[in-house]
């Protein structure tokens, strides 16, 4: 018996559950990553998770139930990845540290793209449940910012706008840096440095705050 197996006999039931869903994920995650959505079969998941497709109905009632689940999973944890490393600076340094770690979480979760790219038109909920918790989470933050004076004069729908935006300006981002036939490689310094700029200059000041058409 191995290691693991001798860790996973030693979980209550539920605990059990939670792990065998969690390995499921995982291995959807991989199969998505390499096949896309079409060609994630139900076998191809359980062959990759080391479990039987009769387990996997057991946490899901088919494999749409699972593709719908499985990029708003990864996009919970990658903010919990960017949380974990945005620290208490000022607001503007914090938002440039978000941006440089959700680089390194695609090193990390270099599948994430596809699943993004594809979950549109494959999963349709599970891809509107993403942008949704994204879009929540991020304006909650811009919000506090607000509220400790370090950003002013931007309404909650002027945030949530500047919100699509910035995720955008990632998804963009990372096709033209960080992926390549190669894997995922590290984003260039210019462009957190481009980045960096644009969020503590603005990219026009001759003008102020005159309306431009």
């Amino acid at each position: 018996m191995t290691q693991v197996n001798a860790k996973v006999t030693k979980l209550n039931r539920i605990e059990r559950n939670a792990w065998t869903k969690q390995k499921i994920f995982e291995a959807a995650t991989k199969v998505v990553g390499r096949y896309g959505y079409a060609e994630a079969s139900v076998a191809r998941i359980t062959e990759q998770a080391g479990v039987a497709q009769g387990t996997f109905y057991n946490h899901f009632e088919n494999r749409q139930e699972l593709l719908d689940q499985l990029l708003p999973k990864i996009g919970l944890d990658m903010v919990e990845f960017i949380r974990a490393r945005t620290g208490t600076a000022d607001a503007a340094r914090q938002e440039i540290t978000r941006f440089s770690a959700f680089f390194d979480f695609i090193r990390e979760v270099p599948e994430f793209l596809r699943i993004l790219n594809e979950a549109e038109f494959f999963a349709p909920i599970g891809y509107q449940k993403h942008l949704d918790n994204i879009s929540v989470a991020y304006v909650r933050i811009l919000r506090r910012a607000r509220l400790a004076g370090a950003i002013e004069d931007y309404s909650d729908e002027e945030f949530e706008a500047i919100v699509h935006m910035l995720m955008g300006a990632r998804g963009y981002l990372s096709r033209r840096y960080s992926y390549s036939e190669g894997g995922v490689t590290t984003v260039p310094d210019h462009v957190i440095s481009a980045y960096r700029k644009l969020m503590t200059r603005g990219l026009f000041t001759a003008f102020g705050d005159q309306d431009t058409p």
